[in-house]
């Protein structure tokens, strides 16, 4: 008997019910007091012998919601997915998409062109391309005599 008192007090052993507790009261059934949250949207980066590129999942966003930038050689994407409530009031028993502000940041080598940085946005699928510097690439080296 002891055993059931100590695991009822246990504070990890709440730690599901408060989670629930939280998410029940986050929003009322109409959406409309949805807390702020932040998300992180999923982030593809691959380096090819021509430069680095990146690809990013934002479902539901324009291109005139992100913003890129590139500084110090820091490429950060930015920007924000708001919540649209409707005027028909729908009812709504979950929500489980999370809105609010992101930023993601990735330090580049040295190496990279600025100046040539390409972005493109499709299917909610942002693709950034960052060559690199001429200098950075490689190149084939001759053996001499």
């Amino acid at each position: 008997m002891a055993n059931v008192l100590v695991n009822r007090w246990n504070p990890a052993a709440r730690e599901p019910f408060l989670r629930l507790f939280d998410t029940f009261f986050a929003s009322d059934t109409h959406g409309e007091n949805i807390a702020p949250q932040t998300w992180t949207p999923a982030v593809n980066v691959e380096e090819t012998e021509a430069g680095y590129r990146l690809e990013a999942e934002l479902p539901g966003l324009t291109k005139d919601d992100i913003q890129i930038t590139l500084e110090n050689n820091v490429l950060r994407l930015s920007g924000e997915r708001k919540f649209e409530k409707s005027e028909k009031k729908d009812n709504f028993h979950r929500i489980e998409r999370s809105y609010g502000a992101f930023s993601r940041s990735f330090a580049l080598p040295q190496q990279v062109d600025g100046e040539k940085v390409q972005a493109a946005f499709t299917n909610g699928v942002l693709t950034v391309s960052v060559p690199k510097a001429e200098q950075a690439r490689s190149r084939r080296i001759e053996i001499g005599n």
